[in-house]
């Protein structure tokens, strides 16, 4: 266990060691079983965290604003939209004067080519953590909850376990690449086998899938990528379809939304998970989906789905990485 976290920036899980994140997953369960007992467990007491919103949301706004009231603290709410941010207000004014109001920072800015800059500048000029609530490129803590999840199913030991990451058709806009990204980067580190599974349009960053294949070296594990739908469910052990937009390909919206439409029978149905390691592998998805499109009801409400198990679970991995770093 790693003992001094003290101030330390989650802006992907890839620029911490494989024991800081073991120390993240132990701190998460503690906190999970207090809060089960209902233990109070005022951590941080007086602290002040800072919610900057360039994007909205319902999990991830709630569970942070929950973690740090349960940790003692006070999340202080910012939407870019309706304070002098939308105005003018720069990264670098962000971090030096949020930083001294508050104890902690976190930040959602999905724009592409702009979010994972612009955290970066913040943390850079801040004298407090500074938290990734999801960029363009990353989605750290819901893949610390996905890995979490993943945990309570088949124990700490995950090597051997196979995992299809894999695109499935939405309708409603064109999501982030950063789940499927920061899954992949994380899943391979732990020794998992990773499938990605996609069409040809929607790849994900070069460096990051380079990233994800080295980290199953160095693990153990595995790293392959897969453009047949239904290939991907064969005998994987947790099956996480969800959709993405294709920005390695476009960065117009309705453009990327047209190449989509060909891929409309990319939904994850009962036929499919059957076909998953002895028709018994669990469904995965960060929430919300577009229900019956990306996935059937009949899957998502039924007995393989663990998504309510992931939502909660972003809330103990949230508490415990600002317990570590905003002390």
């Amino acid at each position: 266990m790693q003992t001094y976290l003290s101030g330390r920036d989650m802006i992907t899980t890839q620029e911490w060691t494989k024991e800081e994140l073991d120390t993240v997953l132990d701190v998460a369960f503690d906190l999970k079983r207090r809060r089960a007992l209902g233990e109070p467990h005022a951590l941080l007491r007086d602290k002040v965290l800072a919610l900057l919103f360039f994007f909205s949301s319902t999990r991830t706004r709630t569970s942070f604003e929950a973690g740090i009231a349960q940790l003692g603290g006070h999340g202080m709410f910012i939407d870019s939209k309706t304070t002098q941010i939308h105005h003018g207000d720069t990264g670098k004014e962000i971090g030096q004067i949020v930083g001294r109001y508050s104890d902690g920072i976190a930040i959602r800015h999905c724009d592409w080519g702009e979010g994972n800059a612009y955290l970066r500048e913040v943390a850079e000029h801040s004298r407090v953590p500074v938290l990734n609530m999801q960029c363009d490129y990353y989605h750290p803590f819901q893949a610390l909850a996905d890995l979490m999840t993943m945990i309570e199913k088949y124990g700490r030991d995950l090597r051997g376990k196979t995992l299809n990451v894999s695109y499935a058709y939405a309708s409603s806009y064109q999501k982030p690449l950063s789940v499927p990204q920061s899954l992949i980067l994380l899943a391979t580190r732990y020794g998992m086998n990773v499938r990605l599974t996609r069409p040809p349009e929607f790849k994900l960053i070069t460096e990051i899938e380079e990233q994800a294949a080295e980290n199953a070296r160095i693990a153990g594990g595995s790293f392959e990528i897969g453009e047949d739908f239904d290939e991907g469910f064969k005998d994987a052990d947790v099956v996480y379809a969800k959709a993405w937009g294709a920005m390695m390909t476009t960065t117009d919206e309705q453009e990327s939304a047209r190449i989509g439409e060909k891929y409309t029978d990319w939904i994850t149905d009962e036929r499919r998970m059957a076909m998953t390691r002895d028709g018994n592998g669990f469904f995965m998805h960060p929430l919300p989906a577009d229900r019956d499109i990306e996935v059937t009801n009949a899957v998502i409400d039924g007995p393989q789905s663990i998504v309510y198990e992931q939502a909660e679970n972003r809330l103990h991995v949230q508490k415990a990485v600002m317990a570590l770093t905003m002390r």
